[in-house]
């Protein structure tokens, strides 16, 4: 059935004219990880990184400011104004790091290791230890695959600023070798390996490229030293054992940000007080970059490739950075993402101008309502292929809900056929073909975003519309 849609139903906005084109749009996440980092060299990063975003951010940028807290915490919702995000960081210079509170328990350990007299009597102290220290680190890195898994969908250049002091590949493994050079106790370090979360960092790393999201990272410890952990080693009477203990330590939390660089692309910043030249070099990224593709014969296939990229022979000097893995998704995959994208962010591109709707609720019983969402597809905008005695089209509607406590529903992936009788086919290609259906929702504000997908154009398109259920 075709009709012409009310006209009270509005078309939603669209980006203006740029000199940037969407698909080259930066979006920057700095990510402050306030449970791996202490105040003090936090606070001294930030005073470079507010000059660096203020010189380098503009208006066709966009950039959001999240901490990590044990939880994700939204500090500065995606923004072209680099006085908002610097604002934010100066908030974040009174909330407290974990890093302070990581050190005591670590001299603990090493304490602990120094007094045992059995490998058996220091590993009673270190496994427990090892277990809350890779528990942490679990928490951190699923909080870092939900990032990136949020940024899946949104269309253009897409990196992640880490800063932290570093976070271990091994849970607690200069501490391993410590109780193995202390005892000659050899199987401590099969022991070390139940800690160990490489496989983990590789998923992270290769979500991140599936993604298109670039890692960037700095280790805001600075130019590292002998801590205060290994002199009161060396005091203790372990000679050699401060400096052993210290290099495996600081390889140990700076892997993983050279890991996650170098698999996606990006660049880590780590050995240094000053971050400021580090921090242009990764701006020169921002700004000045190839953009290559290709078309391979697996599309869509949802599995993991490698991507390699060379230098041509004679090209001496110079080094390419990319990531290294790609993922084939599926159409249906990225129009989920982009459905929950357009809902956690807000930007949408809506080249065929797609309608949207929302109807007047209705109450249950269980004080739940029934809210009616209409969708006008653009009947002239999509391929209508000629079929006997009829113009078919295949289209897919992707629906997603979102309310004010940021839950957000599943996407639903809806099948569209439509049939257009020859005889009618040039009256209804200013029409539109309508699409209804109904959600159940709580009271209260609520936003839906819907996707169409064009499949025999393989063209999409996105709307987003807030609304108020009443109620409460």
């Amino acid at each position: 059935r075709v009709e012409p849609l009310p006209t009270e139903i509005r078309m939603p906005g669209r980006f203006q004219a740029r000199d940037v084109p969407e698909e080259q749009r930066l979006h920057l996440v700095v990510y402050v990880d306030n449970f791996n980092i202490r105040p003090f060299n936090r606070n001294r990063v930030f005073r470079r990184l507010r000059t660096f975003l203020r010189e380098h951010v503009t208006e066709d940028d966009r950039v959001m400011l999240v901490s990590y807290d044990r939880s994700l915490n939204l500090r500065q919702p995606f923004t072209n104004d680099a006085s908002l995000i610097n604002s934010a960081l100066f908030e974040l210079e009174d909330v407290s790091g974990h890093g302070v509170h990581a050190d005591s328990e670590r001299r603990r350990l090493l304490q602990a290791i120094e007094d045992a007299e059995e490998p058996a009597d220091a590993m009673l102290q270190l496994r427990p230890y090892a277990e809350s220290l890779y528990n942490d680190l679990s928490f951190t890195l699923d909080a870092l695959e939900e990032m990136i898994e949020s940024l899946a969908g949104l269309e253009g250049r897409k990196a992640i600023l880490y800063v932290s002091d570093g976070v271990p590949m091994k849970a607690g493994e200069e501490l391993f070798y410590m109780v193995q050079q202390k005892f000659g106790y050899t199987p401590v370090i099969t022991q070390m390996m139940d800690f160990d979360a490489s496989r983990e960092y590789r998923s992270l790393a290769n979500k991140a490229s599936s993604n298109g999201v670039v890692f960037y990272a700095i280790d805001a410890g600075g130019l590292r030293t002998l801590s205060s952990a290994s002199v009161e080693t060396a005091e203790a009477g372990l000679p050699g054992m401060s400096s052993f203990i210290d290099s495996i330590y600081i390889q140990n939390i700076q892997e993983p940000l050279r890991f996650m660089a170098d698999a996606t692309g990006g660049y880590a910043i780590i050995n240094t007080n000053d971050v400021s030249d580090d921090l242009l070099r990764i701006g020169n990224d921002f700004d000045t970059y190839y953009s290559l593709g290709y078309t391979p014969a697996h599309t869509g296939d949802g599995r993991l490739h490698r991507i390699e990229v060379k230098l041509k022979d004679g090209q001496k000097g110079l080094r390419i950075r990319h990531r290294t893995t790609y993922r084939a998704k599926s159409s249906s995959t990225r129009m989920v993402e982009g459905t929950l994208a357009a809902l956690r962010y807000g930007f949408v591109e809506n080249p065929l101008g797609v309608l949207l709707q929302v109807g007047q609720a209705t109450r249950r019983d269980d004080d739940l309502f029934l809210v009616p969402i209409r969708v006008g597809i653009p009947l002239g905008e999509i391929v209508l292929v000629p079929r006997e005695e009829h113009y078919l089209a295949r289209t897919r509607l992707f629906i997603g809900a979102a309310d004010d406590e940021e839950g957000i529903s599943e996407v639903s992936d809806i099948e569209v056929p439509i049939r257009i009788p020859t005889a009618q086919y040039e009256e209804v290609l200013g029409k539109y073909f309508p699409f209804e259906t109904t959600l159940l929702m709580r009271g209260g504000p609520h936003q839906v975003a819907v996707g169409l997908r064009d499949e025999l154009g393989a063209t999409e398109s996105y709307v987003t519309e807030t609304f108020f259920v009443e109620g409460r």
